[in-house]
């Protein structure tokens, strides 16, 4: 049996699956978790990665690894390879202002138009998640630290080029390497020429730094000489690209993610371009787009509700399906963190249409469940807008356990939504690509391998549609402003 390892360094944790390459069938397992906060030291990762790695047994039977983490996240290098300040990460709202000012300059002073330009630029327009708004914000409030930055990569090309024997004190940047999904998101690369656009950078930074080479999807990344034989890195990905590439999805498919972000994604055959900003047009890591629509707020709606209600996650679900569609006029708009879509970065949340007769723990329940996937039904909106097209909808993430987010899902996406069995997506697609790299590397197929465990032991859950309910959603979210 030859064995893959996939690592997925999430926001909150770091997870490691270690697979047979032919069959995907899982061996072992590793955890670890992840200081909480925004702006975080990236040791904390690496520490993770190896008390994760210690936890599934090890590298040294596994012939591939790739690492897939969390999108946008500056990790800004010095000279020696030194991290010159904790990593600000993609729900660090603090570059808001900075992604204003980038977008009114493109368009000399429209924001309108300038929306416009960095969405034909990159398939995207700034807002505070994006890496080249840390960077701008780095410049304006530390100019000290943006002097010092030789180097700028991303949470899971940092974990790469560690993972390849490099770092302080042996700081190769021409080692540093990433992949299209996840430079995708960076804010200076663009997915129409698949090339940097560094003037793009220069305007954000100051100046130019190194970056990490962008590797194909079935290329060896970097090799790692080992006594017992040769470990080949692949590229990695972005989360979401990670979690498609697990899910095997195709055009058509849409990837609804409850987490602690919520995430409407779709694999799509062309680049995408959507000046509004609702939607980024990111690439996957398959050699596809990976259109993306992303609310901060999702599965700690839910975590929230319980908060305020004094119940755990299944005494929720009881309560909102026992409340009536619609909760009878209460709305939840869901901001409790500011919002990326649409982007309200200084926006609160807030029930709307309180009566007496829905102030009751069930009504405010539902509306909690129902405001949440609201959130994430005006995504797919946004993508059907652009053409993307929307045949099947797969609802993953933690959030995606509770009974009443399944059931009450279609209701509100007017479609039937499939259930995987719950899984780590994002460390299986990694391990997935590291198959592929392997494959590709030892003469075998260059296309992803067919794994059986894939779409096995899915759900399918069914409802009436419920237009009445999103109606009544956008009726107040368009009460709520950002207050910046």
């Amino acid at each position: 049996m030859t064995l893959v390892a996939g690592v997925d360094s999430s926001t909150q944790s770091c997870k490691v699956v270690i697979r047979d390459a032919e069959t995907g069938a899982l061996v072992r397992t590793g955890r670890a978790t992840h200081p909480d906060g925004t702006s975080v030291d990236p040791r904390h990762w690496w520490d993770a990665l190896q008390t994760a790695l210690a936890a599934a047994g090890g590298l040294d039977d596994v012939a591939a690894v790739a690492v897939g983490g969390q999108q946008h996240g500056m990790v800004a290098l010095d000279a020696d390879g030194n991290v010159v300040r904790d990593a600000l990460l993609w729900n660090d709202t603090r570059s808001a202002d900075a992604a204003v000012d980038l977008i009114r300059e493109l368009g000399d002073g429209d924001l309108a138009a300038g929306g416009a330009a960095w969405a034909q630029a990159i398939g995207s327009v700034p807002v505070a998640s994006l890496t080249v708004t840390k960077l701008r914000w780095l410049r304006d409030n530390e100019p000290e630290n943006a002097a010092r930055v030789a180097a700028v990569c991303l949470p899971h090309d940092w974990l790469t080029w560690r993972l390849a024997g490099y770092g302080p004190g042996n700081a190769d940047f021409s080692a540093l390497t990433t992949d299209r999904s996840d430079v995708s998101g960076t804010g200076y690369w663009s997915p129409f020429t698949e090339d940097y656009r560094l003037d793009l950078l220069e305007r954000a930074l100051g100046h130019v730094p190194a970056l990490p080479r962008v590797v194909g999807p079935a290329e060896v990344a970097a090799v790692v000489e080992r006594p017992q034989g040769r470990l080949l890195v692949g590229a990695g990905a972005g989360d979401n690209a990670g979690a498609a590439l697990a899910l095997a999805m195709r055009p058509g498919d849409v990837a609804i993610s409850i987490g602690t972000s919520g995430v409407v994604s779709a694999v799509s055959a062309a680049p995408t371009a959507d000046g509004s900003g609702m939607v980024t047009g990111f690439a996957d890591a398959s050699g596809s787009y990976l259109p993306l629509a992303c609310t901060l707020n999702a599965s700690r709606v839910l975590d929230a509700a319980c908060r305020i209600l004094g119940v755990d996650h299944p005494g929720l679900s009881a309560l909102a399906l026992s409340a009536p569609v619609g909760a009878d006029g209460l709305v939840l708009v869901p901001y409790l963190e500011g919002e990326r879509t649409p982007n309200k970065p200084d926006a609160t949340g807030a029930l709307h249409g309180l009566r007496l007769a829905n102030t009751t723990p069930a009504h405010v329940a539902r509306a909690f469940v129902e405001g949440m996937l609201c959130a994430l039904a005006d995504g797919l909106d946004a993508m059907t807008v652009l053409g993307v097209p929307v045949e099947r909808i797969q609802l993953i993430g933690g959030g995606a356990q509770s009974e009443a987010v399944r059931r009450i899902a279609p209701a509100v996406f007017g479609m039937d939504v499939v259930v995987p069995a719950p899984g780590e997506y994002v460390a299986d697609g990694a391990a997935r690509q590291a198959a592929w790299v392997l494959s590709a590397a030892t003469g075998g197929s260059t296309e992803p391998p067919t794994w059986s465990a894939a779409g096995v032991d899915a759900e399918v859950y069914s409802a009436e549609p419920a237009p009445s309910v999103r109606a009544q959603y956008a009726a107040a979210r368009e009460l709520t402003v950002d207050r910046r």
